[in-house]
């Protein structure tokens, strides 16, 4: 995908004014494509977690039914304590009966025969309901097991994005204050970088301080190979009047991210596969852009790393 997506930029950066405006539409069409992609990846992690909360509630229900289960069981055991206990006075009665009147014996051997039918009957309620029991405590057990583990991975990618997230501050610690910024929420963590630290108003060309930023960010990647890294370009909302080779802030927007790509892909131990450059333009502001501070910080680069799911994915299909 990076490879089509790097053939894509290079195509647009040294042809674009050349070609027929076809070719320059059908590029644009695998790019959006690329990027709906990008977005269903993005989608399917919200569906991951949707889909652990929904087995979260189904072990809630399942543990309600246990409950239930075990209170039959108990009211059963009451009951056939109390009919077993009938049996043994209706016993004693009829040995004292007994030697008195025949009828007498054969009244209370009836009841007998009856509250042994009962007893009978009740001992394989009791033992169906134990089995009932037993079984619903094994899928209990099962399905939480298969939770315990799945929030363990989930625990352990959250854990390893954050020792990720305090690797990068540590390794761009000379660059705060500058206009980057590194801080982890819903599971990824965002490195933004303003333009005034990588680019000069206009350009795409990464500049010496900026360059050294983006290689120190990529030394860290490389320790990380399961990693997938997406680099966003942003602008702000002024309309791009500069070379006439880019049709506007999201073409820009586009070179800048391909830019970091490229600085990145020179360090060889990182997997062109994770990488993935888009342009957003000026549709994703994080301030205003009535102000010249608020379009400072629209101006930017969002290196966005998110953890390979395959993991997560295999046990929720296991459960």
């Amino acid at each position: 995908m990076i490879k089509k997506i790097s053939l894509l930029a290079l195509t647009l950066a040294l042809f674009s004014s050349c070609v027929s405006k076809k070719i320059y539409t059908d590029l644009e069409d695998k790019y959006t494509n690329l990027k709906k992609e990008n977005r269903s990846l993005t989608d399917e992690v919200e569906t991951l977690s949707s889909d652990n909360t929904k087995l979260s509630n189904e072990l809630d229900q399942l543990q309600t039914a246990y409950d239930e289960a075990v209170a039959e069981r108990d009211r059963l055991q009451g009951e056939y304590a109390a009919a077993k206990s009938n049996l043994e006075t209706l016993k004693a009665s009829y040995k004292a009966l007994e030697e008195n009147s025949s009828a007498s014996i054969a009244k209370n051997s009836q009841k007998n025969r009856e509250l042994l039918a009962q007893l009978e009957t009740k001992e394989q309620a009791l033992a169906a309901e134990n089995e009932r029991l037993n079984t619903l405590k094994q899928e209990l057990e099962n399905r939480s097991k298969r939770v315990a583990e799945l929030e363990i991975v989930i625990a352990s990618k959250d854990a390893a994005m954050n020792k990720l997230k305090d690797a990068i501050s540590k390794a761009l610690t000379n660059f705060e204050g500058k206009g980057l910024t590194v801080e982890q929420r819903n599971g990824k963590v965002y490195i933004s970088m303003e333009n005034k630290l990588l680019f000069e108003s206009g350009s795409w060309y990464v500049g010496a301080q900026g360059k050294q930023a983006v290689k120190q960010l990529g030394s860290v990647l490389a320790e990380n190979p399961e990693i997938s890294v997406l680099i966003e370009g942003h602008t702000d909302n002024v309309p791009y009047n500069g070379n006439a080779q880019l049709s506007g802030n999201w073409d820009l927007s586009a070179k800048r991210a391909t830019a970091i790509v490229n600085i990145l892909r020179e360090n060889e131990a990182i997997n062109p596969e994770n990488l993935t450059a888009a342009g957003r333009g000026e549709f994703a502001p994080i301030a205003t852009n009535d102000t010249a501070e608020g379009k400072a910080k629209n101006r930017r680069i969002e290196v966005i790393l998110t953890p390979k799911l395959d993991e997560i994915s295999k046990l929720l299909n296991e459960i």
